[in-house]
Order: C-alpha cells, then structure tokens, then sequence
C-alpha cells in the first residue's frame, strides 16, 4: 500500500514569513502537517515537514507545483518527496 504522506523540506537564508507561506499554501488544499521541525543555523533557515496528503484537494504534482511558486515568492528551496520515495532515497 502507497504512503499518503510526503516529505517537505525547506532551506534559505532566513527571514519573516517563510513558515507562514509554506504553511499556508498546505492548509489551503487540505494538506495536513503530521510533523515539523525547524531550525535556523547563523543565517540559514531549514525545515522538514512530514505532510498527510490523503485529503489534499489537489493531486500531489500539483502540490508540487504550488510550492514551487512560493518557493519563487519566498527565495527558498523546497522539495516534496513521497515517503517512500524519502525512506529508499535515505536508507543505510
């Protein structure tokens, strides 16, 4: 059985507003954050978000898509990831 949970993460250079963008754009389709965890080191913003999509009201390429766009509106990096596509990528 395919996971309906996805992998977010987020990097940049810090400043107001990136968890409210990313965050923002999930809750607007139904995309539920089952995990989160941030950190800032010296300037640089990173996040990694672990997403419940089984009742997004979009389909996961255009999730994708969206945080593209507020990738390009906040100047971060955000990549989304099955989590099964995340766990084979990262195994020891």
């Amino acid at each position: 059985m395919k996971s309906n949970r996805i992998v977010i993460t987020v990097v940049g250079i810090d400043k107001v507003g990136i968890i409210a963008g990313v965050t923002s754009v999930l809750a607007k389709y139904n995309a539920n954050i089952v995990d989160i965890s941030q950190t800032i080191m010296q300037e640089f913003f990173t996040m990694i978000m672990i997403v419940d999509i089984a009742q997004c009201t979009v389909d996961f390429s255009e999730l994708k898509q969206l945080l593209d766009q507020c990738a390009q509106e906040l100047q971060v990096k955000i990549t989304a990831q099955h989590e099964d596509v995340f766990r084979y990528m990262h195994r020891i």
